[in-house]
Formats: C-alpha cells, structure tokens, sequence
C-alpha cells in the first residue's frame, strides 16, 4: 500500500453555530473516533516495525520515515479495544504534533468529515476509574457516534512515554 499524503484544508466559516472543522475518523474494534485533520501527516499500510528491548507492549517500536525515526503505538493495545490482530485494512496515522512524529496502529482509516464545533458535545462523566481527559467529546454523525480524540494531548502525555516530561 502506497502511503497517502494528506493536504492540510484548515478551519472554514459557518453559517450560525460556529465553525466546522475538518477530522479523519478511524476505527479501533467496534468503535469510531475522529481526529483533527491537521495533526495527520499522512496515512500508510501498517509495516512491522523494528522493536525496542523493555518497551511497553502498545509501543510496537519504530520506522525509518524518510530519514525521521518515528515511534510506532498500537492504540488497541494501549486500550484493550478490540484486538490487535493485522489485516490488509490495518493501517499507522502518522500524526505531526508540533516537534514530534508519531505513528499511531488503527484498524482502519473511515473517511475525512468536516464537524461543526457545536455539535460535539463533552463527554460525560464517568467515576474516575474511567479517563476522559483526553476526548474532546462526542458527535453524532448520521447513525455513527463519533468519539473524537484530542490526538496531542494523549501522544504527548507522560503515561505514553513519548517526550521526555522536561521537554513537553
């Protein structure tokens, strides 16, 4: 599979109710999430990547990108969503989140879809053994309920182990 190079449209003016943005939704088992559209940098087949020795098991390990080494995480494994079996469908978001590339192992890429900020609505409250810090909240799109992601702020969490904590 050829990677796919993504072109960055930016934020577009709507009529009442604010404005709509641009996001790639993926699926991860049987759920879907969406994603800021300018935080991808392109889109690949999954390709095992070299491992690292005592790395936690959803760092799956690293690609050579172009001269750029680039961690590679499993989000099924870091949140035991589904299982992280890989299918031809199976594919790694690369993501540019300011200083840093990251690739992120999905099941697979749905489609771009622009979203009204006013439509998405926060996440509910759940007792604190479930983390919700890093969901912008939640949109209903047709018949699919979208959880949309605050991509950077959970890459570049400590508990990812990504960034060194004095750099972030």
């Amino acid at each position: 599979m050829m990677a796919q190079e993504l072109s960055a449209p930016g934020k577009n003016a709507a009529s009442e109710g604010g404005y709509t943005e641009e996001y790639l939704t993926y699926t991860l088992g049987p759920e879907e999430y969406a994603i800021d559209i300018l935080k991808v940098q392109e889109i690949r087949g999954y390709e095992a990547p070299t491992t690292i020795a005592n790395a936690p098991a959803f760092l799956k390990g690293v690609i050579n990108l172009r001269g750029t080494i680039v961690p590679i995480v499993d989000l099924r494994i870091k949140f035991g969503v589904g299982t992280a079996d890989y299918t031809p469908f199976t594919v790694v978001i690369i993501l540019n989140l300011g200083s840093r590339v990251v690739g992120m192992v999905v099941d697979s890429v749905s489609d771009v879809t622009m979203l009204r900020q006013d439509s998405i609505r926060p996440a509910p409250e759940f007792s604190a053994s479930v983390d919700t810090r890093y969901i912008k909240g939640l949109c209903t799109l047709d018949e699919r309920m979208l959880i949309v992601v605050d991509i950077e702020r959970l890459m570049l969490s400590s508990e990812m182990a990504l960034v060194d904590e004095s750099l972030a």
